[in-house]
Formats: structure tokens, C-alpha cells, sequence
């Protein structure tokens, strides 16, 4: 017995019997024999009579460049979505009675269409009240000033609407799933709690005026009554910007990181609530519905945070990613990301198009920017979560079968016990641990940690001998998984990620590791295994376990399958794209996507390192290449410690009374930043960084306001591509406020220390170059 053995005892787990799967029951998906039929069963959705898993990210159309569109969703694709979902804001679109307006940015169809090139279906968020911190949650002003009641069906609002939705459906024209093309679905609302008759009548409206979707959804999250007509979907955020100063950390982060098949929360929206309604959900009450008519569907885990002035949550990627891995292990069979790309608040006739406590929202939060921290940026930065999310989108591209497996979640609130789930069918499924939770209450690690999972025709034991847990880790192994040839992987202490077929017949299984784990694979039978093992055989299965460490080389051979056991970073390197009619994996140093058969590479250094999966017989795994890209940085000094001459007083405002975000930068530094023309010539894209300290800031371009920032921890990238010209003739100024401890704003207690005043401790250029592969250019 080892020392592991000794401390903990295994733990044994049953998998929940499976119930009966409700079909035809809800007036969702498309009719028998339609063509890649879409189906919404009580428990999972199908598409062409098979388990489909949808995944989809929250991209504004509307708030990004018209050019920068195919950027957007090219990445997108790559990082394995398989949907994008987008608001369409009402008052962007009329700004002023029956002026409706779809040109440039607002080209609605261009969107879509620009989608559905990308290989990506849409889910139509067609309001009218909208949200997504939008001036007046998207109303038009104008329609604030009528005598009539929003979002009820008063006849008076009811006869505004019709036209809105007319004009959308129309712009969808020819666009739909019915109709051949990639519009799956749309949105009634948002967020509506107490109208169930209202968002019934809405969807009546969009059909009325022509749209045939097959997925017609509310947000079910705040208890929200949501009409048998539309489906509910639900959220999970890490943080949020809408708590008050005087949380820490927010009672609902913690829930979130567990297991659990509860699918509501209260606390999103409730500052609205609580601000606009007067209403107060009693703590720890859960809404109760018929959970069992519908499947488990989310439209906005968290994929990032936005900032408000009080409160400047520090959503970490490692975050988003457990977040999002325990709502599968609980049962989700729909992952939608909000946001998944960031980008820039309109500016109309009234100027930015923002919430805050001048609208009477009860928060204020920045005039430009909504980059949301997500995995692109507002313009266009690809961040850690982008890579660690793809992982989890490409294993659940190659297994959508998990759709159809229940969920049985296991370990209790205390952070000494392990937490656990499993996904499973009668045959074979996933088993889920964590140790995952925000830095913020961190959970220890689990030593001796060992399962005996029964499934109908046996159990399985993983891993057979046990292993510590380290702490900060979310896993889920395979059990059971097929493999070519009718063998089977019984068990495996590494995830699935994807799995491509080889030209000579073969498959390629990558499996990525956990930092602190020791890798072992397990075959049912005796199987003839090769490669940087020790094998053994153990009651009727073969087990193998690792002699080198996990890597891009790392290949263990058995009949039919070539297995890959990738180390965590490369793992977060790998894509899956097409690549003339192909799926081929991808290991990129950069950002890239596949488009039109090319590779097209977005990187911020002169060169990057590039290889594709080499075919049989060349020798190696990987055919290699280096890229010369000329990206780069061009670092411009940094003033250090500025002043502020008149730093402007604190202000609260707003129906909960909050810190208002100041208005008065008549007393702010002004740090003026020269940029040579070298820097800003040549690429695809440059951003200035600055990596600062202090309140608020602004970039200011010939007195016109470019950028915006609430410090928050973070760096500051201010896009200067559409203002070059001008920034090489006459510069840039940023204009900062000074942190002042005393005014109560809440940030991370990783950088809450920072002394009072201003510091800017660096300035880079960061110029991002676009390079596209052709067939001759690449590995």
C-alpha cells in the first residue's frame, strides 16, 4: 500500500439512472424531415439525429469595425465556437421614429453572412430591450420620451416593436436555418423576469413578421417566469461589477466553481431589480421550475468582467476556463459566453451610448471601452482564456455525445472535500474534479485521491493507483472512451482534447496533462502498446504509464490510434483547422485562424514558430516553420510618477447611491506621448500599452477622446490604428486622475496596495502584424 493509499479511501461513485428523454413536448426546433433538422429534447438538442453540443460567444457587431468582422470570427471559429450570438441595439439602429438605419458597422446581413463564411450559425438577440450596458439597456431615447409601457403588452409599445422586428426579420431574410442558412435562433428580451405573457408575445411578433428559427430562448436566470414558447438559458459569472463596494467576494463566485444542477442565479440583474422594481430576492432562494422539460442551456457564462467605477472586478482566465469546465461537469449542454469579443461603446447624436447614473442605471462604467476582459479583446488581443476555452471546445467538437450523458454531482461546500462529477451514460462517460477556486478563498489540494465509478456494465477504478490532486486544477478524464478497432480507453489521467484522422488510416488522439500528475493510460484488453512507456498488464486491461514527460513528441502507439500526450502549454497551442477541406492540427507561438484554406497569423512579435502535422512517413510528428512577421514592440519610456493639479471631489449618484465615475478632467495630468512614424507604418494593427496606476484616464487625439480606462490592475491598450495619421503628426495626450484610496473604490486585493497618485511605468508601441499562409507558405 502506498503512502496515497493510506490517507484517503476510495471514493465510490454511482452514476444517476437515467430518465426518460422527452421529445415533441415543446413547441421548439424544426419540423420532421427538414433538412439538418434541429431538435430539442427534454434533456439534450439534435441536429441531424445525432447529440449536437452547441458553443457559442457573445460578439457586437455593432460596437467593432466593419473591417475588423472577419478578424473577429475567424478567431472566433478557431478557438472552436460553434456559434456567435449579437445584440441588436435598438437605438443604434433607429435613432430617431422610423428612421432605421443598416449601414457600415450596423449591417446586420453582413454580419450574419460574414458568420456563416467563417462556418459559424447566429443566434439573433433581437431585444427590444437589450441591456449589455447600453445607454437606457438599448432604448432608443425617443422612446423614453412617449407615453407608453416598456417591455409589457401595452398596445401602444406592442405598435413600436412590430416595425423594429420587421426591419430585423427582414434583414435576416433568406438567412435562416429553415431557409439553408445560419441563423439558429433568437432571443426575446433580456433578462425579463415578471412578463412571461410579454415574451410570448414577442416571439409571436418575430414569427408574424416572417422569422422561422428553430431555437426561440428567454434568460431564465433572477427566477425568472419564462412562457412554455421560449427556452430558458442561464448564466454563471466569476464576479461582478454590480456588487456593491462592500462585498469582497460575491456569496455566488464560489457556487459557480462547484458542481451542482441547480441552473439559476439571482444575483445577475438583481441591482436592477432591486434599483428599478423595488424587489429583493430572499439570500439562498432558488426559483423553482420544471428543469426536467428542458435542456441545461447557458447564453452568458462569464467570459471576462466588465468594470464599473465602484466595483473593478479581476476575472483571471484560469477563472473563466474552471467556471466554464464545471458547468459541463454539472450538466450543460449548451456553452454561450458573454462576452466572448470585446469592443467599443457607440457614440450617437446624445453622445456615448452608455449606461450610468445619468440614465439611472445604478452603475456607472466606462463611456468607451467594453472590452470585458474576454478572450478578444476589444481590439482584437487574444487572450490566455481563448486558448485554455479552445481546448475545451475541441474536445467537445470530438465527443458531442456528452450532450447526452446525465450528470451526477457529488462533494459538498467545504473546501476539505474533494469535489466531483460524472457524465456519463450507461457505457462510458467523463469523471470531473476540481480544486479550483479564485484566489480569493483558494481551495487546498487532495491527496490520495482515487474513484471507483459504477456504470451499468462495470466500474471503473481511476486512476488504479491514487495520485495527489494538486490544488488550483480542474480535470476531467475519460472512461470508457472508443477508440479505432473496436478498443476501448478505459481510463486516463489526462483530458481529452481532440482527435483528427491520419492519412494513413490511423486517428490521432492528443491528450493533454495536468502539471502535477502523473499520466496513465488504460486499454481494456491486452493491447500491444509502443512508445515512452512501462506497460503492464492488470486484471484483464493493459495499462501504460509515462517514461518522459508530456510534450509535442510525446507518442504512445497502439492499433489504430496514435495517442498524444500533450504538456499543458501545448495543449494551449493547438488548433484544429481547415486547411483545404481538412482538419489538421495546428501548433502555433500566435494567434491564427484558417480562411478560405490559408492560415492567417496575428502576432505581436517579429517572428513566430508554426508547425502542421506532418503526413506518414516524413519522419516526424511535425513539420516545422518560422514565420518572420514584423510585429514587435517598441517600448517609448515611461514618465513615472505624475501629478494631478486638482484632483475633482467624490461624488455618489445613481438609484443605489454609488461612487459616480468623475466627468471633471479640467484638473487631471496630462502626459503628452510622442509616437515616431516608424512605429505606428507597416502593420496590421498598433496598440500603445500603458502599464499604469490611478484612477480614471482618457487618450485624447486632437481633443477628441479615442479611449477610455478605470484602473483596475490591469494594463491599458489604446487603439491607435484609425488615428495614425494623426498621432505621428501631432501625438497623443492621456489625461489620468489620481488613485485616492480614501474614496472607497473597490479593486483586487492583489493590487489594492498601490500608493495614492499617479505612476505610468511603461509605454510600448505594440504593432501587430497580419500575415496570411498560402499552400506554398506553409510547414
Amino acid at each position: 500500500m502506498t503512502s496515497n493509499e493510506a490517507v484517503r479511501a476510495d471514493r465510490r461513485l454511482s452514476v444517476r439512472p437515467a430518465s426518460e428523454v422527452r421529445r415533441g413536448h415543446l413547441p421548439l426546433g424544426d419540423p420532421e424531415g427538414a433538412a439538418d433538422r434541429i431538435e430539442v429534447t427534454s434533456g439534450w438538442i439534435e441536429r441531424g439525429g445525432v447529440p449536437t453540443f452547441p458553443i457559442t460567444g457573445e460578439v457586437h457587431y455593432s460596437r467593432l469595425p466593419r473591417e475588423r468582422w472577419d478578424e473577429v470570427l475567424g478567431h472566433a471559429r478557431a478557438g472552436g465556437l460553434t456559434s456567435v450570438a449579437t445584440y441588436v441595439l435598438w437605438q443604434a439602429h433607429e435613432p430617431s421614429p422610423g428612421d432605421f438605419r443598416w449601414d457600415g458597422n450596423l449591417d446586420l446581413r453582413a454580419f450574419v453572412k460574414a458568420a456563416a463564411r467563417h462556418g459559424l450559425d447566429v443566434i439573433v438577440r433581437m431585444g427590444p430591450w437589450a441591456h449589455g450596458e447600453a445607454r437606457h439597456g438599448g432604448f432608443p431615447d425617443w422612446l423614453l420620451a412617449l407615453d407608453v409601457n416598456p417591455r409589457t403588452n401595452d398596445p401602444a409599445y406592442l405598435d413600436l416593436v412590430r416595425p423594429l422586428y420587421a426591419q430585423i426579420v427582414a434583414q435576416l431574410a433568406g438567412l435562416s436555418h429553415a431557409e439553408g442558412g445560419p441563423v439558429i435562433g433568437a432571443q426575446m428580451d433580456n433578462e425579463l423576469y415578471d412578463q412571461p405573457e410579454h415574451l410570448a408575445t414577442l416571439r409571436r411578433i418575430a414569427e408574424e413578421a416572417g422569422l422561422d428559427v428553430p431555437l426561440w430562448t428567454a434568460t431564465g436566470w433572477g427566477g425568472a417566469e419564462v412562457p412554455a414558447t421560449l427556452m430558458p438559458v442561464y448564466s454563471a459569472y466569476a464576479d461582478g461589477f454590480w456588487e456593491d463596494t462592500a462585498t469582497d467576494w460575491p456569496a455566488f463566485s464560489a457556487f459557480h466553481f462547484r458542481y451542482s444542477e441547480v441552473r439559476d442565479d439571482l444575483t445577475v440583474g438583481a441591482d436592477l431589480r432591486e434599483a428599478l422594481d423595488g424587489i429583493v430576492l430572499a439570500p439562498g432562494r432558488v426559483a423553482l421550475k420544471d428543469d426536467s422539460a428542458v435542456p441545461f442551456a447557458t447564453c452568458e457564462l462569464g467570459g471576462g468582467m466588465h468594470v464599473a467605477y465602484h466595483r473593478r472586478p479581476l476575472v483571471t482566465p484560469r477563472d473563466v476556463a474552471a467556471l466554464a469546465l464545471a458547468k459541463i461537469g454539472s450538466g450543460s449542454v449548451w456553452q454561450g459566453y458573454y462576452m466572448y469579443a470585446g469592443g467599443t461603446q457607440r457614440t450617437g447624436a446624445a453622445g456615448t451610448e452608455h449606461e450610468s447614473h445619468a440614465t439611472g442605471y445604478p452603475n456607472d462604467v466606462p463611456t468607451l471601452t467594453y472590452d470585458f476582459h474576454a478572450p478578444i479583446g476589444e481590439h482584437g488581443q487574444i487572450r490566455d482564456h481563448h486558448h485554455l476555452l479552445r481546448r475545451q471546445h475541441l474536445w467537445l467538437a470530438t465527443d458531442p455525445a456528452i450532450a447526452a450523458m446525465r450528470a451526477t454531482v457529488g462533494g459538498g461546500e467545504d473546501g476539505d472535500d474533494l469535489r466531483w462529477a460524472v457524465r456519463a451514460d450507461d457505457a462510458r462517460g467523463y469523471l470531473f474534479a476540481t480544486t479550483y477556486q479564485p484566489d480569493r478563498a483558494p481551495l487546498p489540494a487532495q491527496p490520495g485521491v482515487r474513484f471507483q465509478v459504477a456504470l451499468e456494465d462495470g466500474t471503473v477504478t481511476v486512476p488504479r493507483r491514487p495520485v495527489d490532486l494538486p490544488a488550483g486544477v480542474s480535470v476531467a478524464w475519460p472512461l470508457r472512451f472508443p477508440l479505432a478497432g473496436g478498443l476501448a480507453l478505459r481510463s486516463a489521467t489526462a483530458g481529452i482534447v481532440t482527435r483528427v484522422p491520419l492519412e494513413d488510416g490511423r486517428d490521432l488522439l492528443v491528450l493533454a496533462a495536468t502539471d502535477g500528475v502523473p499520466v496513465e493510460i488504460v486499454l481494456e484488453g491486452d493491447v500491444d502498446v509502443a512508445g515512452p512507456v512501462d506497460v503492464e498488464l492488470d486484471g484483464g486491461s493493459t495499462a501504460a504509464t509515462l517514461t518522459r514527460a508530456p510534450g509535442p513528441e510525446t507518442v504512445v502507439d497502439v492499433p489504430g490510434t496514435r495517442i498524444l500526450v500533450a504538456d499543458p502549454a501545448t495543449a494551449d497551442r493547438l488548433y484544429v483547422l481547415d486547411i483545404e477541406g481538412a482538419a489538421r492540427p495546428v501548433l502555433s507561438e500566435c494567434p491564427v485562424y484558417a480562411l478560405d484554406g490559408d492560415l492567417v497569423l496575428h502576432s505581436e512579435r517579429p517572428a513566430a514558430a508554426l508547425a502542421v502535422l506532418a503526413p506518414p512517413g516524413d519522419g516526424a510528428l511535425w513539420a516545422h516553420r518560422t514565420v518572420a512577421t514584423g510585429g514587435g514592440v517598441v517600448p517609448l519610456g515611461a514618465p513615472g510618477a505624475v501629478v494631478a493639479p486638482a484632483p475633482p471631489r467624490i461624488v455618489r449618484g445613481g438609484p443605489l447611491d454609488r461612487l459616480s465615475a468623475p466627468t471633471d478632467f479640467s484638473g487631471a495630468a496630462r502626459v503628452p506621448v510622442a509616437i515616431p512614424r516608424e512605429a505606428l507604418d507597416g502593420v496590421d494593427r498598433v496598440l500603445l500599452r500603458v502599464g499604469w496606476t490611478g484612477d480614471v484616464g482618457r487618450a485624447v487625439v486632437n481633443g477628441r477622446v479615442i479611449g477610455d480606462h478605470f484602473w483596475h490592475g490591469r494594463d491599458w491598450d489604446i487603439d491607435l490604428t484609425p488615428v495614425r495619421d494623426e498621432v505621428a503628426a501631432g501625438g497623443l495626450v492621456l489625461e489620468l486622475l489620481p488613485w485616492r484610496a480614501a474614496t472607497g473604490v473597490w479593486v483586487d486585493p492583489s493590487v489594492r496596495a498601490v500608493p495614492d497618485g499617479i505612476t505610468v511605468r511603461s509605454l510600448d508601441v505594440i504593432r501587430v502584424a497580419r500575415t496570411r499562409l498560402t499552400a506554398g507558405d506553409r510547414p
